[in-house]
Order: structure tokens, then sequence, then C-alpha cells
């Protein structure tokens, strides 16, 4: 029998000391580009003994044109996850075929009766289109490949039978006004998918090899370590984003390093701790002199290094000040301008100028408010200087505004912790007290204030609400309160039917072979497992692709609002779902497939929460 377990795994951190910004920085490794498995998937012939029949009536404006296929594929080797991009890849080489079978009157121009694959065809998503297509080639499309956009039977036979390594099977398809639809073999994916627990839909659909280090300058010292009441709120997402880009790169095979390494014992190691955010940290006495006079040493033979008669009277940094005589005598200068002028380095401010003192090896990815990527950008030309060419990039967060107000991060925090407890003592009474409530609240305010710092696109200014006479609803869609809420639901239902299991009422969850999944006909069953289960794997792989992509200049922009937003409308979608049905019904024994089916559907729902809040560092409440 098939017990409801967990999914575990353990995170590690490596760490990688330093101390001042400018002087002490740690050494970037990206030894070498690694490039991630690419599954291909080509359109094959239909199966042997595969049948097609004539379609039942459709509505008016209806193509001819439309085949049902009802064969299962052939297992000959391991399955592979399903996965949307194959599909779309599968989809658009069976669509296209070979191109001496394009017929004449159909060739265009260059490419336009060849689209790109990803624009072929197109993954529905809302409620409403899945009802009768999964995927589709629009009209415009087709009359790229076709004349007049008549599919010929044997393009079609080709679509609806296709296999290959991720692609998900087909069960019909027709061509309709819209262009030409067609619908996935839901029992199949079903039953694909939530075997074995879904365990491969939870993790990146590739792993990487490498090394990052991420950089946080809001952290450094100037010249005094920060505090949580020095710690502005645009600051405090630059560290929430770096921790969020850590545990994703982690998760993708990275060795992840943070820099630099904080004072252990000290107050902002308390206030990240608070916030769940598990920083490394050092003696206080710890000191790295070795490695900056390594770097000093480095930048002192550089070829871009100012000479006392090649400086006269140049401007300093980017501002535009002169040099005054006797300032910084016998400092180390280096032309910064210089550096990525030479050697072609796209993005960079080119007022950057020289800078002045003791050099740095730089990180591989700075995470940087736009106020301080200047001096971020100074610090990479330092680095190139010093004779390192590894690859280095810079995350630049946008603002964060409060209008009406102003908070420190400290003050933003105990906010946002008092407004928590308030709620839930609202809600709950004399329940909220002890330390397993204490526990819940930090927690909850920790998904609060990632949810409303992470959820815009980084580059773009937040608005918070700070407004202390407000409250942190315990209902409705309002991020990160409203996603741990309905992750608690899922550990609230599997705790009443393993109750339900003991009390004699419902059997043990049987293996998923001696399931029929085509009982899972809801319309929020399949959007579940189409939009987010199957999705995710893809989802996780997209900041180590940003990574992996050459050029573009000094900014590197990774979707990191993404996880945030997914985890938002997941909850949504889940919630519809889960009050209109009612999964544990009676205990009938000709209610208990479908039951079943649904439970190991929701069982990998929750094993996917607590994989999307843990690239977040949120550990799951498993009742609130």
């Amino acid at each position: 029998m098939a017990r409801l377990r967990n999914s575990t795994g353990q995170k590690h951190r490596l760490q990688l000391s330093s101390s001042a910004e400018g002087k002490r920085a740690s050494a970037a490794l990206l030894h070498s580009r690694h490039r991630p498995d690419l599954r291909r998937a080509a359109g094959g012939s239909p199966l042997p003994g595969q049948s097609t029949g004539g379609c039942a009536a459709e509505p008016q404006g209806s193509s001819p044109v439309c085949l049902r296929v009802g064969a299962v594929m052939e297992n000959t080797e391991e399955p592979s996850p399903l996965r949307i991009t194959p599909t779309v890849r599968a989809l658009s080489s069976a669509l296209r075929g070979k191109r001496e079978n394009v017929p004449e009157s159909s060739r265009g121009h260059g490419d336009r009766i060849f689209p790109e694959p990803e624009k072929l065809w197109f993954k529905e998503s809302s409620a409403k289109n899945l009802r009768n297509r999964d995927f589709l080639s629009p009209t415009t499309m087709l009359n790229t490949l076709y004349a007049d956009g008549q599919v010929p039977p044997a393009v079609m036979s080709r679509v609806l039978s296709l296999r290959g390594s991720g692609v998900l099977p087909m069960a019909g398809g027709e061509v309709m006004g819209e262009g030409l639809r067609v619908r996935v073999d839901r029992a199949a994916a079903f039953r694909a998918v939530l075997a074995g627990g879904a365990t491969e839909y939870l993790k990146p659909s590739s792993q990487r090899q490498g090394c990052v280090v991420l950089n946080c300058p809001t952290l450094h010292p100037k010249p005094n370590t920060p505090t949580p009441d020095t710690l502005t709120l645009g600051q405090l997402r630059t560290i929430l984003l770096a921790d969020h880009m850590g545990a994703l790169l982690r998760g993708q095979g990275f060795s992840v390093s943070y820099c630099p390494t904080l004072p252990e014992d000290s107050d902002i190691i308390a206030f990240l701790q608070a916030l769940g955010i598990d920083w490394p940290t050092a003696p206080a006495n710890w000191t790295n002199e070795e490695r900056e006079e390594k770097i000093q040493e480095a930048l002192e033979e550089s070829a871009y290094r100012e000479r006392e008669t090649e400086r006269g009277r140049r401007t300093s940094g980017g501002g535009g000040r002169k040099v005054e005589e006797g300032e910084n005598e016998g400092a180390l200068r280096v032309n910064l301008k210089q550096v990525f002028q030479e050697e072609g380095l796209l993005g960079y401010d080119p007022s950057l100028g020289t800078c002045t003192g003791k050099g740095a090896m730089a990180t591989a990815l700075h995470v940087t408010s736009c106020q301080d990527e200047f001096r971020q950008q100074q610090i990479a030309m330092l680095w190139r200087a010093s004779g390192a060419t590894h690859t280095q990039r810079h995350l630049v967060c946008g603002p964060v505004k409060t209008p009406g107000s102003h908070l420190t991060a400290a003050q933003y925090l105990q906010l946002r912790r008092g407004q928590m407890k308030e709620a839930s003592e609202m809600k709950y009474g004399d329940q909220v007290e002890g330390q397993t409530w204490d526990d819940i609240i930090r927690v909850m305010t920790s998904a609060t204030v990632r949810f409303e710092l992470l959820s815009t696109v980084h580059t773009s200014p937040v608005t918070l609400d700070v407004q202390r006479e407000g409250g942190v609803s315990t209902k409705g869609p309002r991020g990160g309160v409203f996603v741990m809420y309905n992750c608690a639901r899922l550990h609230t239902l599997f705790d009443s039917y393993e109750r339900g299991v003991e009390k004699g009422l419902y059997p043990e969850i049987p293996e998923c072979s001696q399931l029929d999944f085509s009982a899972l006909k809801e319309e929020g069953e399949w959007l579940l497992l189409f939009n987010y289960l199957i999705p995710f794997a893809e989802l996780l792989d997209q900041s180590g692709q940003a990574l992996d992509g050459e050029g573009g200049g000094a900014r590197v922009n990774i979707k990191t609002e993404q996880i945030c937003k997914f985890l938002v409308s997941l909850s949504k979608d889940f919630s519809s779902y889960y009050n209109r049905v009612h999964v544990l019904g009676e205990p009938l024994p000709h209610l208990f497939n479908q039951m079943f089916c649904r439970l190991y559907l929701l069982r990998a729902l929750r094993e996917l929460y607590h994989s999307a809040l843990d690239t977040l560092n949120l550990p799951p409440i498993r009742q609130l």
C-alpha cells in the first residue's frame, strides 16, 4: 500500500567569508559554462494498431478535418516526466512536417511558412478554454503552412499520434474557427504525473554544475555592519531577493556562496533569522587580510592601473569631482572606463572613471538596489582589472515606496508582526498564545513580508500600504497569508483522512496502478495538474537559464517574481476547487476510487506547495 508521505530535502550553504565592500569580496568561481539538458521531442507516425475514427457532431462552423485517437502509447523505455516545452516542440514538428511536403501554392517568403515552434502553438490556461482544448494552433499560423489553412488528414494523424520524451499523450483534436485545437488524454496524464508521488515534477527538470557567489552590497560594512534600524525597505528587498535566488540556484545543482559574511551574534543576524534567512556568519574578530593582499598585488600589476604621470587631474569616480593635490597620495588608482571599453563589455555606465583604493575580487551576481548600482559597477571593473575574467552580472532592484510614512526595516517588520498577531487573535481568540503560536506568527509575518517585496518584477518599484490602522487579513487573496492558509488546508485534509482510516471509515489508499483516473472529471482538477504540477519544473529552470545566457550587458533580468505569483495563482484555483468539491465523501465503496484519485492529486499539490515555499525559505504551517 502506498502511504502518504511528505517530501524532504536538505539545504546547504557554501560559506565564503568576506569583509568591507570594495576591500573585501568573494571570489567568483564560474569555471565553466553549463547549459541545461535540452529535452527534444519529434513527431512520430501513428502507433502500430492505432485507428482513427469519425468525430461526433461538432458546433456549426467546425471544419470537416477531425480525428480522435484512443490508443495507449507503447511503453518501450523508462517514461520521461511530461513537460510543456517538449510537447509544444513535438506538436510544431508534426504540424510543419518536411519542407517538400508543403504545396508550392502555400510557399511564401523566407520563414513566413515556417514560424518559430513556440509561435505555432499556444498552451491554454484559462478554465474556459480548457473545457474544449489544451493546445491551440491559431488559424493565422495554419494559413502560413497550408493553403486556406486546411490541415491534411495525414498531418492531423501525425499530430494526434505524438510520442517522444516528455510529450503529453493526445486524445483528439479538430480544426475550428479559431484554429487547430487538440486535447490531451487526461486520464493518462493524471496517471503518469501522480504515480510515484509526482516527485519528478517538484524539482528542476535538469541539474547543473558550477559555483555562484551571491553578493549583497547592502550587508557590507560602510564602515560598520548595518543594523535593522539603519536598513531601508529597499535594502531589505535586495536581501530577500538574494536569499530567494540562492534557494532557487541550489535547487538546480549550483554551489551557492553568500557574501559578505556577517559577524555572529550581531543585531542584523537576529533580524534576518526572524525572517527565516540563514546568512553565513563568522566571529567578530575574523579577518581576510591574506586575500586582500593577493587582490592588491593583482591590481598593482594590472594594465589598467594609472601611474602618477598618467593621472594628471582626472576626475574620480563618476561624480566629476576633481582630485585635490595630496588627496589619496600613493593610493592605487585603476581606470575602470578603460576596462569595459577595451574588453567590449556592454551595459556599464560610461562615467565610471577611475577608482581608488584596494581592489576586490568581484562576485558572480551582485544583488543590489538601483541606488547602489553605480558603486557595484565600479567594483566589477576593479575585479576585471585585477585579471579575473569570470562572468559577473548585476541583479538590480527598484525602490520600495511607502506613501505617507517612512519606516526602517525594523519598524516595518514590527508593524507586520503586530498586525499578524492581531488578526490571529481576532480569528482564534485565546488560543493565540505559547511557543507554537509564536512560531506560526513569525512564519506568517515572514511570508507576508516576502510576498509584498518579491511579487513585483525586481526592476520595478514596490509601493506598500504601511498605515498602522490597516490590518493583515487571513482571508482573501492577500499574498503570503492566503498562500500559507491554503497550504495548511491541505494538511488539515490529510489529517482528517488519516483519522478516518483509524476509525475504519476509509481504507488505506491503494497503489496508483489500481485506480481509474478517468474519475477526475472536475474542471478544477485538470486545471491544477495542467497549469501547476506539470509546468512547475520548467518554472524552476528559468533562473539558471538566465545565468547561462551570454552577453546582454552588465544587468541580468531574471523573473524573480514568478514563484510568488505562481503560488498566489495556485492558491486561488485550489481554493475555488476545494470550496466546490467535497473530497472526503461518504464512506461508500463505489465512491472510493474517485476519492483516492483526488487524494493522489491533492497530495502532489501539497508537495508542490512545499517545494515552491522552500525556494522562499518558508516552512509550511500544518494548521491555521
